[in-house]
């Protein structure tokens, strides 16, 4: 049976796991540095994500044991000019593994069928492990007994300093597929590695804040921008309308107007909001209160995160949601006429 690896780039491994009491056994490097031994042939899974880069797939190799030196596969992979053939997805390989083996298998695509659970945009954590029992059987209490940032900031620094413990926004969404049944930390790594790919290590949040502060003269952490991202995520209707809504919540951030969506409200209701809703005192109750929300109040898609990132300049202070349009006025008598 294969010893399935998940995780991606930050694998806690390996040596304790993967050394057995036989004698094909040898040194493995990783990084350059010698590390712990480990045995020759095992069988192990391992997960590329999409949008990982070459040294992530090296990383991801290396850590799960599969090539015994980096500068090997890498060789490997200029022989085969295979820079840009890599293929994601879930791969059955051996430890110590011949690195050209791995090159054309990696050419060649997936070699391990599973069973695919896809997450979409917009979810929170209750609402992913509801999908993920659905799938996988997981009960759902197990998942989110699991999905707490201590149990993962070790390996995921992106995860320090975030509200509650929460892993709240971080289960990226995606399409997954595992083999057989993973287990909750199998799933929430792999979720955490594709945001790791896909945000926290591709987008220029520096930038982002240089152009925040300028503008609005608003400190954000990266933190700070996927909370508002996941606001902008549960408010806007479509990509451009998500980037004229980040546009308006900066633009009353800066004059210290309170936020008033009711999206961070339906974060605590479950469902519709009221307007007794609005008078409850709950730190996601952006009504009462000015400034972002804890933490993030879902999971937001790229779009909504490169649009709090990069917002139109505009003039918007508020806007008024139908069931297909958002109108956006610079007045609120503009406003109270949009909806009269």
């Amino acid at each position: 049976m294969p010893v399935i690896i998940a995780v991606v780039v930050a694998i806690a491994v390996v040596a304790g796991f993967l050394i057995f009491a036989l004698p094909a056994i040898t040194g493995m490097f990783v990084g350059g540095q010698e590390a712990e031994q480990v045995e020759a042939g095992v069988e192990v899974q391992v997960s590329i994500p999409e949008g990982s880069s070459g040294d992530q797939i090296a990383s991801i190799l290396s850590e799960a044991g599969v090539i015994p030196d980096p500068q090997d596969y890498y060789a490997a992979v200029k022989a085969q000019n295979a820079d840009m053939q890599l293929k994601p997805g879930d791969y059955l390989f051996t430890t110590l593994q011949d690195p050209d083996e791995v090159v054309t298998q990696l050419i060649a695509g997936p070699n391990v069928a599973g069973v695919t659970l896809t997450i979409p945009e917009g979810l929170t954590v209750a609402q992913t492990a509801s999908r993920v029992e659905e799938v996988y059987g997981i009960p759902a209490a197990d998942f989110e007994a699991q999905a707490k940032a201590s149990a993962y900031v070790a390996d995921y620094p992106f995860l320090e300093g975030v509200a509650d413990d929460s892993l709240e926004g971080f289960l990226y969404p995606k399409t997954y597929t595992f083999s057989g049944t993973p287990t909750a930390d199998t799933v929430i790594r792999a979720m955490l590695d594709q945001y790791q790919a896909e945000v926290a290590s591709a987008l220029d949040f520096e930038s982002a804040r240089s152009l925040v502060s300028e503008r609005y003269g608003i400190d954000m952490s990266d933190y700070d921008f996927l909370i508002l991202a996941s606001i902008v995520e549960r408010e806007g209707l479509d990509d451009e309308q998500r980037a004229n809504v980040a546009s308006t919540f900066y633009n009353r951030l800066e004059i210290g107007m309170a936020l008033q969506s009711d999206a961070t409200m339906m974060y605590v209701t479950g469902g519709e909001v009221t307007a007794e809703d609005l008078k409850q005192e709950s730190p996601y109750n952006t009504y009462l209160n000015q400034g972002l929300t804890p933490t993030p109040i879902c999971a937001p898609s790229l779009n909504s995160i490169q649009a709090v990132l990069d917002p139109p300049d505009t003039n918007y202070l508020y806007f008024f949601i139908t069931h297909d349009e958002v109108y956006f006025s610079e007045t609120y008598d503009e406003h109270r006429q949009s909806y009269e």
